[in-house]
C-alpha cells in the first residue's frame, strides 16, 4: 500500500504511527524507506546466528539484544512524536541502558547495530545509517555483507566519528571492541 503524499513536509514518528499495519517502514532525516521485500533465506541465516552469539554473550548481563523488527527512534527531542524524524529497525541492536527500552521499541541510540546487507538497502545501510548511527554515538556498527562474506566493524572514536577497525573475512573471527570477550567465528556465519 502506497503512503500518503507529503508534500513539502518531512514525515516523523507521529506520521509513522497512522501508517498500515502489515508493512514495514523506516525514516532518516524525515525521508520514508519501505523495507519491503522481506529479507532472503540467507540473511535470516546470518541473524539468526549473530543474535544466537549476542543472546548467549548477554546472557546474565545488564544488556539486551533485539532483532528487527524492532522500532529504535532516534531524535535530538524525545518529548514528541511530532519532533522525532528518524525510526530505524536495524537487523540487531543491542542496549545496556535499559531507560531507553519501551512498549514500542526503543528511544535513544543501541550501544551495538548490526546491519546485514541486501541489494535493496546496502547503500542505505553504507551512507545514510551509518551517519545516522554516527550522529547519535552508536559505540559499534557491524555491516555484514552476505556476497562478499565479510564484515566491517566501524568504532565510535573519542570525537564521536566512526572509523573502520576492521574488515574481517569468512577464515576469520570477529572481535568486539565494545565487547572485549565476545567473539564470532564468521564461518559460521557464512555457512550454508
Amino acid at each position: 500500500m502506497a503512503l500518503p503524499i507529503y508534500k513539502n513536509k518531512k514525515v516523523t514518528y507521529a506520521d509513522y504511527l497512522t501508517w498500515p499495519d502489515g508493512e514495514r517502514w523506516e525514516i532518516i532525516d524525515g525521508m520514508p524507506y519501505n523495507m519491503s521485500p522481506a529479507p532472503s533465506r540467507r540473511h535470516q541465516k546470518i541473524s539468526g546466528t549473530i543474535h544466537f552469539h549476542l543472546q548467549k554473550f548477554l546472557m546474565n548481563k545488564k544488556c539486551e539484544v533485539y532483532a528487527s523488527p524492532f522500532d529504535v527512534r532516534l531524535s535530538e527531542d524525545y518529548s514528541q512524536d511530532e519532533l522525532t524524524e528518524n525510526v530505524v529497525q536495524p537487523d540487531l541492536s543491542v542496549f545496556c541502558d535499559k531507560s531507553k527500552l519501551d512498549e514500542k521499541g526503543a528511544i535513544g541510540a543501541p550501544d551495538l547495530v548490526v546491519e546485514i546487507l541486501s541489494p535493496s538497502t546496502s547503500k542505505k545501510d553504507m551512507s545514510e545509517k551509518l551517519l545516522l548511527y554516527q550522529k547519535f554515538e552508536v559505540k559499534e556498527y557491524w555491516v555484514v555483507d552476505p556476497e562478499g562474506e565479510d564484515v566491517r566493524v566501524f568504532v565510535l572514536d573519542e570525537n564521536g566519528r566512526f572509523y573502520l577497525l576492521s574488515i574481517l573475512k569468512r577464515e576469520e573471527t570477529l572481535k568486539s571492541k565494545l565487547f572485549s570477550s565476545l567473539t564470532i567465528p564468521l564461518e559460521e556465519l557464512f555457512a550454508e
